[in-house]
């Protein structure tokens, strides 16, 4: 289930700290900063959310 989730990660992980950096860039913090910040927290965020995809994946894998 690692390999599963490390490959969802690539997808999962861009687009959670996609996500955060367009959040940060709408509420107004457009330095470098709070963007970098942004991106670090989908990045990290994106761990544990790519593992229970991945679970729910095994779960309903009926091969």
């Amino acid at each position: 289930m690692l390999r599963l989730a490390s490959i969802l990660y690539a997808i999962v992980g861009t687009t959670m700290a996609g996500l955060l950096m367009i959040a940060a860039l709408v509420s107004g913090y457009d330095t470098a900063k709070y963007i970098l910040i942004a991106v670090a927290l989908g990045a990290v965020i994106a761990i544990p959310v790519s593992y229970f995809i991945a679970a729910a994946i095994k779960a309903n894998d009926h091969i």
